[in-house]
């Protein structure tokens, strides 16, 4: 009987660790076409993307949804390359947090600008659909690792 027990719970641990991996994945494969879509100024994808209530925190400013979307739209600024060194998931019931080592180039305001960041970003899983509820971009000490 205990090792038919046993074998149950290894099963559904096995289980769990695998279920729990691709939702991982899933969570950073959407993380990183935002990149793509903030690069590509795609904001009718950025717009599905984002939760309504979507909160931005920014080195100057915070915003919501709307002002994000306008900005991008408008080029003021222009998310040109995310280049991801290093993320981590973590999941608490229907959210996901996905920390992200980076350095952002992008031109804000007209201006070139190269920076090292940690990106702490906040998905809802909504009926199914993980939306973004959540951006941070939190300026990091270390130098640039990107090459100019």
């Amino acid at each position: 009987m205990k090792k038919v027990t046993l074998f149950i719970v290894t099963i559904v641990m096995m289980s769990f660790a695998i279920k729990s991996n691709a939702q991982e994945q899933i969570i950073k494969e959407l993380s990183q076409k935002k990149w793509d879509w903030m690069s590509a100024k795609n904001t009718d994808s950025l717009g599905v993307l984002f939760n309504e209530k979507c909160e931005f925190v920014h080195m100057g400013g915070t915003w919501g949804k709307e002002r994000e979307i306008d900005i991008i739209k408008g080029g003021f600024i222009w998310y040109k390359k995310a280049e991801v060194y290093s993320s981590s998931v973590k999941f608490y019931g229907n959210t996901a947090i996905i920390l992200s080592d980076i350095d952002l180039v992008a031109v804000v305001g007209g201006n070139d600008a190269i920076n090292p960041f940690m990106v702490t970003e906040v998905y809802v899983n909504e009926g199914g659909t993980w939306k973004l509820g959540q951006l941070t971009f939190s300026h990091l000490a270390r130098p640039l690792k990107l090459s100019k």
